[in-house]
């Protein structure tokens, strides 16, 4: 950090968060410690068909010991500490002003996605500020703050950072925090705090950026979403098929795709069989949802003599659930496994169905954003609207579906459903008999509390 140079390459770092840092397929991309794959396991979107610690997360039987939930907590926080150390060392760099103030507001930016992503999934937790004591192995632990402490925080942050960031985002910087998707992610804390008025504010000023919905669903997951093509994408792990990645690359369709599956074109992609959607939440989709082209109860299997493409049903078959492909094959064909296609982090469809839903909470019943809101998603994927003269619940029951239809396998299902009181209810009404209300946070890794001899506390209800 003596050199702009030094400055650039530990900004750039400090985003290696996005896809799990060291972690294999984690942070926003497609690997168990995955917050979107956790998200999808954890609630209706997603049952995976190998069975033995999935099964747990399905039925939310967490415990301290139990490193898929917990392995984040120590992951997450060090980067929140690697951050606050770059923002004391960026100081005391000789740099461009401009681009030194972008650069702080980009890392005020990870620095709240960091924590905010710790938060709705473990509560509150410290977040160091001082460079110092973030850069001290031996600081003495810090007890747990509040609620307000922590959202404080990452408000601030937010705010910083909105501040300090262009737009958007084009060309080679395509993949940075901008003011938008800086402005997304606060737009999701007010609304995990339930502070409705904030949120319809942020969600009202995000419309005033430029963005705008596709036309094709199937575009924002296929090859056309690469480099900033996308109007509607605010922020997205920019991916690569090099082979020797094992981190920025796409690796969805290997954990999704069954393994009889065989791409109708004659691309050859990895295939282990793992996620599906249950059919309870597949039926909930009309039949005429465009966006079932990518969620699939049958799919290619090879060619009939005839050289037409031969089906299989997936659920007459007896499989699980349906293919949640969502992605499509990386058209180069230079991996089987790894793929170019971009993964999307915020979308404006997302944005517009949370404008719809604090609408619907701040005023205690739709207006006609709400309604515009909710039927132009629903527009795309070839549906009609919905029925007017909706009272606040009849409407949010809307919301809760569409969000659904529109963001599964995104990340977002999992705090949707604890912002509506539903995510342990879903788990015990599937049988679960570990879905206590206490497991809406998951649990903090053992060590974490017993090597603070006792100052950091664990989560109500694990032991």
């Amino acid at each position: 950090m003596k050199t702009p140079e030094g400055v650039a390459a530990t900004v750039n770092a400090a985003y290696t968060g996005l896809a799990g840092g060291g972690d294999w397929q984690g942070g926003a991309m497609a690997g168990t410690y995955s917050w979107k794959t956790q998200a999808m396991m954890t609630t209706d979107e997603g049952v995976c068909a190998w069975g033995g610690d999935w099964s747990r997360m399905y039925s939310l039987n967490f415990s301290p010991d139990f490193d898929w939930v917990t392995h984040n907590y120590g992951n997450y926080l060090a980067f929140v500490s690697r951050v606050t150390i770059a923002l004391d060392g960026i100081q005391e760099v000789t740099l461009d002003e401009d681009l030194k103030k972008r650069y702080i507001a980009e890392l005020k930016a990870l620095r709240a996605y960091y924590a905010q992503m710790l938060y709705f999934n473990y509560g509150p937790l410290t977040i160091i500020t001082d460079a110092e004591i973030a850069s001290n192995p031996d600081a003495d632990p810090v007890p747990r703050p509040s609620s307000e402490e922590m959202v404080a925080q990452i408000e601030a942050d937010w705010q910083d950072a909105i501040n300090g960031l262009p737009p958007k985002f084009t060309g080679g910087d395509y993949g940075r925090f901008s003011k938008t998707a800086a402005l997304t992610g606060l737009m999701k804390l007010y609304m995990h705090e339930k502070q409705w008025q904030k949120a319809v504010a942020t969600g009202q000023q995000i419309k005033t950026m430029g963005y705008s919905l596709e036309g094709s669903y199937q575009d924002l997951f296929n090859i056309n979403n690469k480099g900033g093509n996308s109007k509607e994408i605010i922020l997205a792990v920019v991916c690569t098929n090099i082979a020797s990645v094992t981190n920025y690359t796409n690796m969805w369709l290997a954990h999704a795709l069954p393994a009889d599956y065989i791409d109708s074109t004659g691309i050859s992609l990895t295939a282990w069989g793992g996620y599906k959607m249950p059919w309870k939440s597949y039926d909930k989709f009309n039949p005429q949802d465009k966006r079932l082209n990518v969620l699939l109860r049958r799919y290619p299997i090879g060619k009939n003599a005839d050289g037409s493409v031969k089906y299989k049903d997936a659920r007459a078959a007896g499989d699980i659930g349906a293919v949640p492909m969502k992605y499509a094959p990386d058209p180069s064909k230079a991996n089987s496994q790894n793929s170019a296609v971009d993964m999307p982090i915020y979308r404006y469809a997302d944005v517009l169905l949370m404008l719809a839903e604090s609408i619907n909470e701040a005023n205690g019943g739709p207006n006609s954003e709400a309604y515009n809101a909710i039927n132009d998603v629903r527009a795309r994927a070839g549906l009609a609207a919905i029925p007017t003269g909706l009272n606040h619940d009849q409407f949010l029951q809307k919301i809760q579906d569409e969000r659904l239809f529109e963001l599964w396998a995104e990340g977002q299902r999992r705090d949707d459903l604890i912002r509506w009181n539903l995510y342990t209810q879903r788990a015990a009404n599937d049988g679960s008999t570990t879905a206590e209300p206490y497991k809406v946070l998951f649990p903090l890794p053992r060590t974490a509390v017993t090597q603070s001899n006792g100052i950091i506390k664990q989560n109500p209800g694990y032991n």
